[in-house]
This record gives C-alpha cells, structure tokens and sequence, in this order.
C-alpha cells in the first residue's frame, strides 16, 4: 500500500507557487498566518517566469483605470464580470507599487518614471516592464520576500487529492517526490494557485508543468469549472511552440505574410498587429489557410526595422530564444511565427474575494475564474491578475481563520487515494502514458483549437471519454518511489484529461463565436442566446453536469460584435 507516513499541520496552505501563489503567502504572513506553500517545481521554476511582455496599471496621468477597465471588458468580448474588471483596474496602480516597493527592477525612463509600452486592445501605453523579462523578475522578487518571512515551502511535492468534509476544506494528501513518501497536511483554509492548463494541446507555449492540475482537483470535489472552452491561442509563436511577447509588436514589429504585405490592415486597420490576441491569431491562420504563409505553415514577424539597438535594451531576451530555438537573429532576418496555445481564461468558479463554494477553499491566478478575462485575455493582465487577486486571496484567506476550527479528515478518501496510487504502481501491463498523452493532444488541438466545428467536436468528445477510461489502465513503468516521474506523468495525465472534457463540454454547448472561441458553424456573437458563463461539475455518475450563470454587468454596455 502507498501510506501516509506524515501528518503535518499549518492554518493555511497554498498549492502553488507562482506569482498569485507567492502574493497570496506574502499578504497572509504579514496577517500572521501560519503558511505553507506546495510545489511541484521550485518556486522560481513556476511558470509566471515566462512571462515576457509586462503588467497593466493606469499610472501615468494621461490614463485612468475606467479606461482600463473599459478596454479588459470589451476586449473580453463582453464575456468579463465587470464587478471583477472594476477591481482589477482600480487595484492595478497600487500593485505596481507594490512591487516597486519590494525593489522590482522596472525598466524606467530618462527622467526615473516606470516605462510602459504598447499592448493589444488597449487605447494607452499601460504595460509596465522589466524589459522582455517581467515575470522572471518579478517571481524573483516575490521570492526573496518569502525567504525573508521565513515562509515554509514544500517544493517538489505533488498533490493528489484535496479533502473536503461537509463541504469544507480541511486538507490535502500530497507526495514527496524527493522522498517517495505521501503526507497529510491540515489546514483551515487552502488557496489553489496552480496555473494553467495549455499543455492539453501538446504545442504551447506554456511550461511542462502547465497541465491543469488545480482544476482537476476542484472538478474531482466536485466543485464548479466555469468557461473552459475558453483557450487563448496567442498570435506568436515560433514553430516550435516557444513564446515570441507581444512585447515585439508593442515596440512596433510588423506581421508580413508571403507576398511581403502588412496583412493586418485587412483585418483590423485601426489596431493593426495590435488588435486583441484572439483577432489577431485567427489572421494569421487565415492567411496560412488561404495559402498566403511562407511555406504553407507561417508568417514572418519583422523586427528588422527597430534596429539593434532598441532590440538589445527592450527585446534582449526576445533576440536570444530566436537565435537559440529559430536559429535567426531578428537583427538581420525576419522570425518564423504562428499561433501557439498560450493561456486559460476558465477555471474554479470563484467571487471576488477568490472563495469558491466550498467553506475554507480559494483560487487565484490562471487556475480560477474570477472572470477578469471573459472570451479573450488582453495582454498584460495576467500578470496584474496574478497579482491583484494572489494578494486578495491571501488577505481573504489569513482573515477568515480567525472565525475556523479544523475541521475532521475524511479517513475514506484518505484510504482511497491511498489504495488508488497503490494500484497503478503496482499494475504489471496497461496502456503507454506517452501515447495516451499524444492522442489527447491530438485530439484538443485538432478538435477544439483555433477553429472549431459541431462534427469536429463531437467527434472529439467521444474520442476523449475513451481516452479517460483507457487511462485508468496506464502502466507506470517505474515501481521505485523516489522521483518517480512515471507518476507524476500518469497523474498530470488524468488531470490533463479532466480539463480537455469540460473544454468539450463548453465548447460543444456554446453556439455562438466569442473571443478565443471560434467556430465556423455559428461565426457570430450571439447574445441573446449565449451571453452567459458556463459551468460545468462533476456528477455523482461521473459524468459533467452542465448550467450556466450569469454575466456581470454595470455601467459598461453590452455591444452586438467587438469592433476594432
């Protein structure tokens, strides 16, 4: 039997280490909180160090957070709970200098102020920056904090299942990869910061480690998954997959297709290459489709004219992944680019204070949906949401201890999980996690990506549902216990394979195209009909059960289509 050999006990416990999971163990310590945070990589390796581009916050006179605010819910597709929008706005200035104050090395201008360059969607210079290299930076950051508040951080252990009771949250079982060893661990509040989930379509631009784990163990307690159908593709990325910002395009490169034309002014002449993400990917594969793409696959993005200098002090990180992954240097040579999946805008349904509907249980950062996205991310705002919502999470979370007592582990699911790890690593034959993987792959990104069908997706559902019942017979080669990452492959698979279903769900029931979601059957925004969140949990026959739940709206009227 796989045991728990470790019981361990904090007020709160954070999964997660991110930027959101970082912010919200900071403002719960300084609240007093005994913390804990759990990660399956080393803090600095989580994924918001990928982050290239910047963060939003109206700062400079010229600007306010109304206009803000405006452009994050139109550029949502209107899809955005603009209660939500409002607080990420108005937060926005006060989170920069936040971090300013924590010593984030901002790239300034000449006369000391923070430097903001262009982004897509957005009528003002708003994205503050650490040149190409923002989140890098500001994960550091946020990290030294944490050393320097002593926080306890349990690094490379993977969680398995969160422990709910009465619909209250009272711990989680977790293993130790380093040591092989499964522990217990109590807590009167758990914030999930896991992030997000676009490895389920095999080329992204996201870490390894993006696969949705958080969700998965909300979705499997039963808790509601809210607008999974909802996938940003970004616009560039090279071939590969690899992230090429958008920082590029806000310093001024263009897009080019094969006959040597700035083709965005065919699709979005006041923006051009700065339309909304979702615009701009879906010009880019049409003009790949309609044969305008460099060797029937790409499109060039051209830097050449900035001239080196400009690319060495505000793209310097940008030159060396093309020269490195693409083997062109944008000094001289145009980059290969097409779109990439990129970023989840759905997830744990959570209000504004990141409390899900489970006593003691919060989300923040990509893995919930505050819905500050809607349809469609505007570039920079994943990082403020990191930060806006981590800190409000933490602040939340350390506040409502005060009122807790801890409530009973559940033994049945604890000798559950157990008898369940048991199992697989006990199996002597079964089905290739590796090919498992490429199936599912293939199917989300073939099914459910750029554009998308009613046969084509309902084709894919199907293969789906078979693909989750032949995964609970993989084979996990390796029987030892210390890093064992032929488990974690096969339990980051299972969760991959939950979130790929309730994006089916989702996508299947939405009839209508709406920011990242695009489909060729019904290519109009319908908001008469579909002017709604989606949610999806799972049933007691293991099956998802779909609802829906309305959008919020205050003074920003709903439009028929987004224009740009």
């Amino acid at each position: 039997m796989f045991k728990v050999v470790n019981t361990l006990k904090h007020d709160l416990v954070i999964v997660g280490a991110g930027l959101a999971g970082q912010a919200a163990a900071l403002e719960a310590r300084e609240r007093g909180a005994d913390v804990a945070v759990v990660s399956k990589v080393h803090p600095v390796r989580s994924h918001s160090g990928a982050a290239q581009g910047g963060i939003n916050a109206a700062i400079k006179p010229d600007d306010n957070w109304k206009d803000h605010m405006f452009d994050t819910v139109k550029g949502s597709a209107y899809l955005a709970d603009q209660d939500a929008v409002r607080i990420l706005c108005s937060e926005a200035p006060n989170a920069i200098w936040w971090l300013d104050g924590f010593g984030a090395p901002f790239t300034r201008q000449e006369d000391g102020t923070l430097a903001q360059r262009p982004f897509g969607g957005q009528r003002r210079n708003r994205t503050c920056h650490v040149a190409d290299h923002t989140g890098h930076n500001l994960l550091h950051t946020l990290y030294e904090q944490m050393i320097r508040l002593g926080i306890r951080v349990y690094e490379e252990w993977f969680v398995t299942r969160l422990l709910v009771s009465e619909r209250k949250f009272v711990g989680l079982l977790a293993i130790d990869l380093l040591k092989g060893e499964m522990s217990l661990i109590q807590a009167r509040a758990c914030i999930l910061a896991t992030g997000g989930a676009a490895r389920i379509f095999g080329q992204s631009s996201n870490a390894l480690i993006n696969t949705g784990d958080g969700v998965s163990l909300a979705y499997r307690a039963g808790l509601p998954i809210e607008d999974m159908e909802f996938f940003q593709i970004h616009p560039t990325g090279l071939l590969n997959g690899i992230l090429m910002t958008e920082g590029c395009r806000g310093e001024g490169a263009y897009l080019i297709n094969a006959e040597g034309e700035r083709f965005m002014k065919n699709y979005a002449p006041q923006f051009m290459e700065l339309a909304p993400r979702d615009q701009v990917s879906r010009a880019i594969q049409t003009e790949i489709n309609e044969g305008r793409g460099f060797e029937g696959s790409y499109v060039h993005l051209d830097l050449r004219h900035l001239g080196e200098e400009k690319i060495m002090s505000r793209l310097p990180q940008i030159r060396e992944i093309a020269l490195y992954f693409a083997g062109v240097d944008p000094v001289t040579t145009p980059v290969p680019i097409r779109p990439t999946a990129h970023y989840t805008m759905g997830g744990v349904d959570v209000d504004t204070d990141c409390k899900t509907e489970v006593e003691g249980l919060y989300a923040a950062g990509e893995c919930a949906c505050v819905s500050v996205h809607g349809a469609n991310r505007l570039g920079g705002n994943s990082l403020l949401e990191t930060i806006v919502f981590g800190r409000r999470a933490g602040i939340n979370a350390a506040g409502s201890l005060k009122d807790a007592a801890q409530g009973d582990v559940p033994q049945d699911l604890v000798s559950s999980d157990e008898h369940r790890l048991a199992e697989m690593l006990g199996r002597e034959s079964g089905e290739s996690i590796a090919e498992l993987r490429k199936e599912m792959e293939d199917v989300v990104r073939e099914n459910f990506g750029l554009f998308k069908n009613e046969e084509g997706m309902t084709k894919g559902r199907e293969r789906l549902r078979k693909l989750r019942e032949r995964a609970g017979n993989v084979l996990i080669p390796d029987k030892g216990r210390i890093f064992n990452q032929s488990l974690v492959n096969a339990l980051q698979l299972e969760a991959m394979l939950d979130v790929a279903r309730v994006l089916a769900e989702g996508a299947i029931r939405r009839q209508e195209s709406r920011g990242g979601h695009y489909r060729t059957d019904y290519p109009k925004m319908d908001n008469e009909n579909f002017h709604h969140h989606t949610i999806i949990r799972l049933g007691a026959d293991g099956e998802p059960e779909f609802s829906t739940k309305a959008v919020v709206v205050e003074d920003i009227p709903i439009e028929a289509e987004v224009k740009y």
